[in-house]
């Protein structure tokens, strides 16, 4: 392998190990509880006296999460079978237990491990009946706008690329309708978990999962951070037969360069994924063929920010607006500003993060300006 490939197996390397490592972390950060409490006074410990079972059902639900995590693992064996990557990225996994030899593992960064929960969340947000109610502010305006702005015929096929896809479900549902869909993603972490529900899950309700598991604050009640959610909600594999679905892998910048290929880009909690966010413009500014829509949906987090070593540029959404008006050409169809979002939010969180979100439609001009 040349370099970049050798640093690509590396890199999913470091991804399998973090979820290898999932159950280890979890114990680290319940046996941090069981110490502290083993420090107050007794008297305040036998008040306390629900406290270390609530502790040992905590371990069994990470149990339960880590078997869910171990299919994933297995799953991922074989997804880059034409880049040289062999199955030895997979840490071993002991054939009586079933777990991950603990050994094998090497010791994750904090960083690498919330991804992994947070991927162990998205599951909930985009595969399960209770991330319904997350999914329907989002997804339903963008579907809703496809399907009135680009509606399907018999003629020609209709193309829509979903960058920044997560675990594939706005992109599930949009080819599920009948139109030729490519979700891209750039992280590892939802490249794997996509392509085990996307390619090794079939039928509903097949796992159980606990997504909140790893939140330890703000439960008003024990069992808020036990809540179970039952995955998939939808059939993975009821596409209907002759659908267009794909997934690419990589930065949407550097995938996506080729003029004047797609009708619709349809952008959800996206593109303030970027250090540079007129980067994304300009990628999706090239691609639309004329007169294609660029839909967008999401608030402007920048992911970036404030991290060492990252030249992040933070803009407003009028600054973005006007560079995509002026200098770019899109002609604004469609803007609703202040939509309150949650993302992969526990519904019975004492503390709650709403996004009040920019909904645009822009069409991209027929001929050059």
């Amino acid at each position: 392998m040349d370099d970049d490939e050798e640093k690509e197996k590396e890199h999913f390397q470091r991804v399998c190990n973090s979820f290898a490592y999932y159950r280890i972390h979890t114990l680290k950060r319940v046996a941090r509880a069981h110490q502290n409490y083993s420090l107050l006074p007794s008297s305040h410990q036998k008040i306390l006296h629900d406290f270390l079972p609530h502790l040992e059902r905590i371990k069994e639900a990470a149990d339960a999460n880590y078997r869910f995590i171990l299919q994933l693992l297995v799953a991922s064996r074989g997804m880059f079978v034409n880049s040289g990557m062999t199955d030895d990225v997979v840490p071993p996994i002991d054939p009586v237990t079933g777990r991950v030899i603990d050994e094998s593992v090497p010791l994750a960064s904090g960083v690498d491990m919330d991804k992994v929960t947070t991927t162990v969340k998205q599951f909930y947000r985009d595969w399960s009946i209770e991330g319904e109610a997350e999914r329907e502010i989002c997804y339903h305006p963008i579907i809703e706008e496809l399907q009135m702005r680009l509606p399907l015929s018999s003629e020609r096929p209709v193309s829509v690329l979903v960058p920044g896809s997560g675990l594939g479900r706005l992109a599930f549902e949009i080819a599920k309708l009948g139109y030729q869909c490519q979700g891209n993603e750039w992280s590892m972490f939802m490249l794997t978990a996509s392509h085990f529900m996307l390619n090794h899950v079939k039928g509903t309700n097949v796992y159980t999962i606990h997504p909140w598991l790893h939140h330890f604050c703000n439960n008003l009640a024990n069992e808020d951070q036990l809540q179970t959610v039952r995955i998939p909600d939808v059939d993975p594999h009821s596409m209907p037969k002759g659908s267009h679905f794909s997934m690419a892998a990589g930065s949407f910048t550097e995938v996506y360069t080729e003029p004047n290929v797609w009708d619709c880009v349809a952008t959800c909690y996206f593109i303030d994924t970027a250090a540079n966010v007129l980067d994304y413009v300009e990628t999706i500014s090239n691609i639309l063929k004329p007169g294609g829509y660029w839909i967008n949906f999401g608030p402007l987090l920048y992911h970036f920010a404030d991290m060492p070593n990252e030249k992040s540029v933070e803009l407003s959404y009028e600054t973005i607006k006007r560079a995509m008006l002026t200098h770019y050409g899109f002609q604004l169809i469609k803007e609703v500003t202040n939509v309150p979002s949650t993302y992969i939010q526990s519904p019975k969180s004492m503390m709650k993060m709403t996004y009040n979100c920019v909904f645009f439609v822009v069409q991209k001009p027929f001929h050059a300006s």
